[in-house]
Order: C-alpha cells, then sequence, then structure tokens
C-alpha cells in the first residue's frame, strides 16, 4: 500500500497482531503499522493522515541523516573530498579534505574517534565534583543511541558517528553517559547533574536530534 503526504510517496507497511491501539513508525523505506487484525485500510490510512505532520518531520530527518552518511564531515564541519594520488596523508584545506583514496577517510576518522572521544572523557570527568569512577571508553557503531553507560562494569560506550559532530555535542554525550554514574535513569536530579556540567545540553539535543 501507499499513500502520498504533502507531495512525497510513502510505502505502507502493515504487520497486525493482538495488540488494542495502532502504532506507527517512520524508517527509510517507508511507513510502518502495528496494528489489531479488525483494523481496516481506511482506519489505517485516517490514522496516518492525522499524524501527517509528524511522519513528515521524521522523513525529513531521516533523509538528513541518510545524506550525511554519504558526505564527509569531521567535528561538524562538512569537507568535499578531493582525490590526489600524490597525497602522501590526509590534508584540510579551507572546506576541503585532500586524500590518496577514500579508504583512509575511514581509518582517519576511527583513529580520530579514539584519540578525540578518550581526551574529551578526561576533559569532562575532571569537571565533576562528586566521586564517580573513571570510566573505560568502547567506541562503536549504534542504531539509536549516541551513548551507552554501564555502571557495574564501569565503562562507557560512544557513538562512533560523534566524530562527525563538533566537540560541543561530544562532550554533552559523555557528560549525559558519566551522569549515569550518579543517577542510573532520567529523574529529574539526573538532568539537573546533566544541566551543571553542560548548561546548554538542550541545545545538543537539538543538534544530534535533527541531523
Amino acid at each position: 500500500m501507499q499513500i502520498v503526504l504533502d507531495n512525497i510517496s510513502f510505502n505502507v507497511y502493515i504487520t497486525r497482531k493482538s495488540i488494542k491501539n495502532m502504532y506507527l513508525r517512520v524508517k527509510v523505506d517507508g511507513i510502518y503499522i502495528s496494528c489489531n487484525h479488525l483494523v481496516t485500510k481506511g482506519m489505517i490510512l485516517s490514522f496516518i493522515k492525522s499524524n501527517k505532520d509528524s511522519i513528515i518531520d521524521s522523513y525529513n530527518r531521516l533523509q538528513k541523516k541518510e545524506q550525511k552518511k554519504e558526505e564527509f564531515y569531521y567535528l561538524g564541519n562538512k569537507y568535499d573530498v578531493i582525490i590526489l594520488n600524490t597525497v602522501s596523508k590526509i590534508e584540510f584545506v579551507e572546506d576541503k579534505v585532500f586524500v590518496k583514496d577514500k579508504k583512509y577517510l575511514d581509518t582517519f576518522l576511527k583513529n580520530e574517534a579514539k584519540r578525540i572521544f578518550n581526551d574529551r572523557v578526561k576533559v569532562c570527568y575532571n569537571l565533576f565534583e562528586e566521586d564517580i569512577p573513571y570510566p573505560k571508553v568502547l567506541i562503536g557503531k549504534m542504531k539509536r543511541k549516541w551513548g551507552y553507560c554501564n555502571k557495574r562494569e564501569k565503562l562507557i560506550k560512544l557513538n562512533f558517528e560523534l566524530i562527525k559532530y563538533s566537540v560541543d555535542e561530544i562532550d554533552y554525550v559523555v557528560v549525559h553517559e558519566l551522569c549515569h554514574f550518579l543517577e542510573f535513569n532520567h529523574s529529574r536530579m539526573f538532568w539537573k547533574y546533566v544541566k551543571k556540567y553542560k548548561p546548554n545540553y538542550k541545545q545538543n539535543q537539538i543538534v544530534l536530534k535533527e541531523e
């Protein structure tokens, strides 16, 4: 099934389950609906139309993320990639990055993520007045999270994709995860700690959510 919203055509994928409510999720390839076996096609279309604004918003954010995957970003800046056989190592000149081949870009970002993330953890950790353990730092790809804290193992994991964002956004995620050593939830007290060490955290959240 397909539906057009604001001149954008969406594939609609329907999964019927023994559930009371209808749920909607937007992915890159279309709109996914979970609903009861008795729900009609008309009811589904009406449900989608009633959520049009949030669907378009989610679609636009997903498109930005997909575009960002195809382009080269480093610490919040976008660079045009120029391939040159004469370049022995990566070189940044204004809004361009010169490199021998594109494969090296991934190696560069992985090395930079390890160096910068560990450096920012050290900087952010030293801000804390409370007694928290110095964490082991893991770096990897995560689909839905920018960071993860394992209080028992005294470690935090940071999403590799953060290397594409500014140091300010990286610091927010680090502070967020370090605060979980104080409050292992998202209570009011937790956000009080986050605000204490990252006063502009709401701006960081907007950037990480929209891009």
